[in-house]
């Protein structure tokens, strides 16, 4: 029947419903995947994909030789424009502190160079194929691949500093920018829904059937100059975001 629900989605709804109402609380060991598909009625194949898909939703885990068990992830609250204030990096405080608090986090950073494209070149004023600083981080939390961040910085502004280590220092790159004259006075954010690309996919752990990421590219200004361009992809299950704006 056209636009019939497919059955591992079917699968994984109930359970994320039992979930979800308490039925199945945090730390309950899911039943195995034979019992399952015996239970809805599908092949174990289907059981396995419903399972793959409360997975990337954060909603179980599974444990090498002891089975599934229910594991409620948190979102993480990503509250803007609190998250940027000066006063925050300005501290020696990193960005994702002020959203993951102490949850336990692991940053994997890249550091490169790569040709500017024609929108980061735009973006920082200088002609497209221009060489640019990139730093590239893979944030986790609590086992969850949760982020993918990609800076571009303009290479006058960043060669001999530690921007250019996996280590910025404390405060990170802002810190590193406004020690040189040029101390953050604003941003711009631009927010898309789209489905992940492969590559995007893989490193974020997520089913490529169905799953959603948000694309945020962030301008950083130091007055009228554009010092940075930061094109980040979050996994939607894992973030709730929330903005405060003046009356």
């Amino acid at each position: 029947m056209a636009g019939e629900q497919p059955a591992y989605r079917r699968v994984a709804d109930q359970l994320r419903r039992l979930i979800l109402s308490g039925e199945l609380a945090e730390g309950t060991r899911l039943p195995s995947l034979r019992e399952i598909a015996t239970q809805y009625g599908v092949a174990v194949s289907i059981a396995t994909r419903a399972l793959d898909v409360l997975r990337a939703d954060g909603l179980v885990m599974a444990r090498p030789g002891a089975g599934t068990y229910v594991r409620r992830f948190e979102r993480i609250v990503r509250s803007s424009p609190g998250r940027l204030a000066r006063d925050h990096w300005g501290g020696g405080a990193a960005i994702q502190d002020h959203d993951t608090g102490p949850r336990v986090r692991a940053v994997d950073i890249v550091i490169g160079d790569a040709p500017a494209s024609a929108f980061v070149a735009e973006a920082l004023g200088i002609e497209p194929g221009t060489p640019v600083l990139t730093r590239s981080r893979r944030f986790v939390v609590e086992g969850r691949a949760v982020q993918l961040s990609t800076s571009y910085l303009p290479r006058e502004l960043t060669r001999g500093t530690r921007i250019e280590h996996t280590d910025a220092g404390e405060g990170g790159t802002y810190a590193r920018l406004a020690e040189q004259g040029l101390a953050l006075t604003h941003f711009t954010e631009r927010i898309v829904g789209r489905s992940p690309l492969p590559e995007e996919a893989s490193a974020l752990d997520l089913l490529a059937d169905g799953a959603r990421i948000l694309e945020i590219t962030r301008l950083a200004y130091a007055e009228d100059r554009c010092v940075e361009v930061n094109r980040m992809v979050l996994d939607s299950d894992a973030y709730e975001l929330t903005y405060s704006f003046p009356s």
